[in-house]
């Protein structure tokens, strides 16, 4: 379908893009009842609309926290000497800048930190004391979702920080378990 996004740009969307095609069986299976499919689909929603937009702005926060990630990109990566160096420097300083245009582009506080922290937090209050995973005792595709996104962070200095700020661990820690 084709939409118009608040800022006015024409963007297409699938309207089916968070349901699963299954067999009445399947899905009797999957989703004993319609709320823990709508459930899933919601926080899947949410991992790609809010989320997502949470990362480069984290990620590439202050010129510091820039050069480290892509220094982890560069080591982690298979680049040459010279490649390495122009990836890592280069891509720094643009991705800092880019993260500002993002920061305001998403509306997202002074310290998006805070921001993180806050999505985090709601995603473990939105699983639960009672709930091992969103899934239930078994991780669901909002579980995948989320942990999707959140993973790329491992090893910088803003997953750190939202590990020691935030409620996320236990469930991080069980998703890489499972």
């Amino acid at each position: 379908m084709k939409t118009v996004t608040e800022q006015g740009k024409e963007v297409f969307e699938y309207g089916n893009k968070y349901w699963l095609m299954l067999d009445e069986k399947e899905t009797k299976r999957v989703y004993p009842v319609k709320e823990v499919r709508v459930e899933e689909m919601k926080w899947r929603k949410w991992a790609d609309d809010w989320l997502v937009h949470l990362i480069s702005p984290n990620v590439y926060r202050t010129p510091r926290e820039a050069l480290a990630s892509f220094d982890y990109i560069v080591r982690e990566g298979k680049f040459g000497t010279v490649e390495g160096f122009f990836a890592k420097y280069m891509g720094a300083v643009a991705m800092f800048f880019i993260s500002k245009r993002l920061k305001k582009r998403h509306h997202l506080q002074d310290n998006v930190r805070e921001d993180l922290y806050e999505a985090v937090n709601e995603w473990v209050t939105a699983v639960g004391k009672h709930r091992l995973f969103m899934g239930g005792n078994q991780p669901n595709l909002a579980d995948l979702a989320v942990y999707g996104v959140l993973r790329v962070m491992e090893g910088l200095e803003a997953f750190d920080d939202m590990m020691v700020h935030t409620k996320i661990q236990p469930w991080y820690q069980r998703m890489e378990e499972v």
